[in-house]
């Protein structure tokens, strides 16, 4: 990683009596990033550029603009988008800032929207704020049926993973967070693939941080995607899993030993136990033979239990999410 050009502050831009910072991770995006520096609005103090080795002019494009704002970041070797962002926090935390916001070096963030995201952290009702694409229903037209089904499938295994069950399409790069949650984030422990934003949201929810979804429309253009999906949804399930593990054991044993646990410790080997023993009693009863009625209760009875901690420990969860 190289520190290619630090230019000076210029004057102060404050918003709403806050210095921003805006970090823009950009991998060969010559054709959009010097579009995204010149229309970054004016109250944004620092723009944070980090060039993912691109092998296409952008850095030059970043560059080309002149803007006294921007400070630019150089890897020698392509370390995907995680490893971008991560460098552009710390780079971040190290200025004035007192929120940082990411807009993507591909143009697909509309400055327009970050009053919206940056208004909910001033006033002081949360500390992180996301875009989702997702609150009018117009939104899923043109989307391919898988992808619909892909959106709504993660955004239940994050709800678990991360324990925001208010949230939704967690994909959503577009974000805002305020410098003093940032500083309890030890970003060099964070993914460096696409799973970042997941794992944001898990190290956010082990914080107990309060965050909000801001209604922000979805901006497509001529880009061109180079993410490779099979190998991007296998990172998202360990990055969720690993998350899940973590929040519970920490959240719900180590912390406190919560009725969550209790109920989890004991629904889980309840249902386990009808799933083997309920299938061993059916293979045992084709043909002639008949099971009991108090084999078939060792069946049903912890099978209903089971069912009932669990669905119990998903209700506390629920309700236990900060707010």
């Amino acid at each position: 990683m190289g520190l290619l050009a630090a230019h000076g502050l210029g004057e102060a831009r404050i918003y709403r009596e806050r210095r921003v910072a805006a970090l823009v991770p950009a991998f060969n995006e010559e054709r959009h990033v010097g579009g995204v520096v010149t229309t970054m609005p004016s109250f944004v103090d620092h723009i944070i550029v980090v060039d993912d080795a691109s092998v296409d002019g952008t850095t030059e494009a970043a560059l080309a603009p002149g803007d006294p704002r921007v400070t630019l970041i150089r890897h020698e070797a392509n370390e995907g988008l995680g490893a971008s962002l991560i460098d552009a926090h710390l780079a971040a935390l190290n200025t004035d800032a007192e929120i940082m916001v990411v807009m993507a070096g591909d143009g697909q963030m509309d400055p327009a929207y970050l009053p919206a995201l940056l208004d909910p952290i001033v006033d002081g009702h949360v500390v992180f704020t996301k875009g989702n694409r997702f609150f009018s229903t117009r939104s899923w037209h043109g989307m391919p049926k898988h992808r619909v089904l892909g959106n709504i499938v993660l955004t239940f295994l994050t709800k678990i993973a991360t324990g925001y069950w208010d949230l939704f399409d967690p994909q959503n790069g577009y974000t805002a967070i305020a410098r003093h949650a940032s500083e309890r984030i030890d970003w060099n422990d964070l993914a460096r693939d696409y799973s970042f934003e997941n794992d944001v949201l898990a190290h956010l929810g082990l914080q107990r941080a309060v965050i909000r979804d801001v209604d922000i429309p979805a901006r497509y253009g001529d880009e061109v995607s180079s993410i490779r999906m099979r190998r991007v949804v296998r990172d998202i399930l360990r990055t969720l899993g690993r998350a899940f593990n973590r929040r519970f054991w920490l959240q719900y044993v180590v912390r406190s030993f919560s009725p969550v646990a209790l109920f989890v410790f004991t629904g889980i080997p309840l249902l386990v136990w009808a799933l083997v023993f309920g299938v061993w009693v059916a293979w045992m009863s084709i043909g002639p033979a008949e099971a009991s009625t108090a084999t078939v209760m060792l069946v049903v009875m912890p099978l209903l239990v089971g069912l009932q901690l669990v669905l119990a420990a998903f209700v506390i969860d629920v309700l236990n999410q900060p707010r």
